[in-house]
C-alpha cells in the first residue's frame, strides 16, 4: 500500500484560489477548472470545486466563516520570510488572524486565512534557541 497522503481541499473559485496562492509565493498550477495542484513542501494539496468535494465526500464543506476545520502549518526559513508572506497575502486578497510575532522566546509565527477562509499558520523556528529538556 502507498504511504502517500493527498490533502483536498474544497474551494469556491479554483482559478481565483490558483492566483491567490501563487501570488503568496505557494506554488499552484491549474488542472481544467476543475481542480489544481498546490505545491508546499511534500504534501500536496488538490483544490475542488465546493461541489465536486461535496460529491465524492457526502458531505457538506465547512462554513469557514464560522468555523475552522483544519489549520495548515508552514515551516518558514527565517523572520524575514514569515512577514514577507504575511504582506502577500495582504496584498492578495488574504485575511491576517494572528500578527507576527515571537513564541515561547524561540519560534517566530503568524497565522492567515486565504479568501476561502481556510486557515494557515507560517512558523520560523529558530532551533539554537530551543529549550532542552
Amino acid at each position: 500500500m502507498s504511504k502517500e497522503i493527498w490533502i483536498n481541499l474544497p474551494v469556491k473559485d479554483v482559478v481565483k484560489s490558483t492566483a491567490f496562492y501563487n501570488e503568496i509565493g505557494f506554488p499552484a498550477s491549474n488542472v481544467g477548472h476543475e481542480r489544481a495542484k498546490l505545491d508546499v513542501g511534500q504534501t500536496p494539496i488538490l483544490l475542488f470545486p465546493e461541489a465536486a468535494f461535496e460529491k465524492f465526500t457526502g458531505s457538506n464543506t465547512a462554513d469557514t466563516s464560522h468555523s475552522a476545520e483544519v489549520i495548515f502549518s508552514v515551516g518558514a526559513d527565517s523572520r524575514e520570510e514569515v512577514d514577507a508572506i504575511i504582506r502577500q497575502v495582504e496584498l492578495a486578497g488574504g485575511s491576517i488572524f494572528g500578527r507576527p510575532g515571537d513564541i515561547d522566546g524561540w519560534m517566530y509565527g503568524a497565522g492567515f486565512a486565504d479568501p476561502d477562509g481556510h486557515r494557515w499558520n507560517l512558523l520560523y523556528m529558530d532551533e539554537s534557541k530551543m529549550p532542552r529538556s
